[in-house]
């Protein structure tokens, strides 16, 4: 009777997972092992910061797809009565949210090869095309429901390898708590949190997640179940990044860190043979979800904005899909991964991020639209906090990226 109650209790993991498995990617698993290597479990508290603003902002999309019936595009689109108002807002977004998806494709699928290219030697830039093919082929053949299976896929596959990997690493327990609980900002460490926290809130993901919950469910009855599915799957990612961060922090504090494959050399000893296997995989499995899901947000935020219907077997949405990923398959090939375009879209990110948060916040208030369903006053004000985080953020990134264009 308890096994059937679980297995119907996992039933609701979905649209929350897609989620998770998208900001899981190289970025993420790169900058939290970065974080460990060079500020040990200091910054810990920052990934639980991060999960908790995620959490409460990617719950007010899923609210208000649930309850509108429409995507996100579609309720920005319905903020302006202003035509000029209305097209300089969605095209702002629309640009700069593919920009970014096109513009980190190619590094997804790049990070996605890092494990394979470690353990048989055969160039990332031969590995990575093959991978693209695989995932335009998923696009092409499989629906919502193939594409959330696979992704809750990944991150079991990600969960067993860099927890497992974590608890290997015997990190100092009262260390790992003080990091978690008590926040600091040691010398040199700001960029650092900020990273942390910029790779956790992702733009895409708020069209992605008002969009496919309607794949899923389709009744404000179901909102429990769609909470349920938020909070479970982000806090699941949250706990990756964690142990990645803590797996750096106890092997390989002090050290210059590349890539994520240089936590293999010190886990050795005590993993043997398995060590190489365990950190290569996990890496497949962040990379591989990432690069499932830049094209997907691409294609669900022009979607939404055009207001095309069908979801997943949209054959323009198929289209848009196509596209991003094509440009990762040519781009890793040839290792083009040109630094003008990565600052375009990290400049795109600073203006649009805080943009986003501020029509989520205003589209969650109001009653035409949600009825009951509103914020009520204790979820504006934490959704307050979060957005001047994230208007921070946003204007750090802009900050930073004019700054290294001149």
């Amino acid at each position: 009777m308890a096994q059937s109650k679980l297995v119907e209790k996992l039933k609701i993991i979905g649209p929350g997972a897609i989620i998770t498995a998208s900001f899981i990617g190289p970025g993420t698993v790169t900058t939290a092992t970065r974080a460990g290597a060079g500020f040990g479990f200091a910054l810990l508290w920052a990934v639980i910061f991060s999960i908790i603003a995620t959490i409460f902002l990617q719950e007010m999309v899923a609210r208000i797809g649930i309850v509108t019936k429409q995507g996100l595009g579609e309720n920005i689109r319905e903020l302006f009565q202003n035509q000029i108002l209305k097209f300089a807002s969605v095209w702002i977004v629309l640009i700069a949210v593919c920009v970014g998806c096109a513009a980190y494709i190619s590094g997804d699928l790049l990070g996605t090869s890092l494990g394979v290219s470690y353990l048989t030697g055969i160039s990332e830039n031969y590995v990575a095309p093959i991978i693209g093919i695989i995932i335009l082929m998923l696009n092409l053949l499989g629906g919502y429901k193939f594409i959330e299976k696979v992704m809750i896929f990944l991150i079991v596959i990600m969960s067993i390898t860099f927890i497992t990997t974590m608890f290997v690493a015997g990190p100092d327990v009262l260390h790992v708590l003080d990091g978690a609980f008590i926040p600091s900002i040691p010398d040199g460490s700001i960029l650092m949190i900020i990273a942390l926290i910029g790779t956790t809130v992702v733009p895409y993901n708020f069209f992605i997640h008002a969009s496919t919950v309607s794949e899923k469910w389709n009744n404000v009855k179901d909102l429990k179940a769609v909470r349920t599915d938020t909070i479970l799957s982000i806090t699941v990612g949250g706990i990756i990044t964690a142990a990645i961060l803590i797996t750096a922090g106890a092997l390989i504090q002090g050290t210059e860190v590349t890539s994520v494959v240089q936590l293999a050399s010190p886990l050795e000893p005590l993993m043997g043979d398995l060590a190489p296997i365990f950190v290569s995989i996990g890496l497949f499995a962040a990379g591989f979800s990432s690069a499932i899901a830049s094209p997907m947000g691409a294609a669900v935020t022009v979607s939404s904005f055009m207001r095309w219907e069908g979801g997943f077997a949209n054959k323009k949405y198929k289209t848009v899909f196509s596209v991003v990923i094509i440009l990762g398959i040519i781009t890793s090939a040839i290792g083009f991964e040109p630094l003008e375009v990565l600052l375009v879209a990290q400049a795109l990110n600073g203006i649009i991020l805080p943009l986003i948060a501020v029509f989520i916040m205003v589209v969650v208030n109001r009653k035409n639209a949600m009825g009951k369903y509103v914020n009520p006053l204790w979820l504006n004000i934490i959704g307050g906090l979060v957005t001047a985080v994230v208007f921070f953020l946003g204007t750090y990134s802009l900050v930073d990226a004019i700054s290294s264009f001149l």
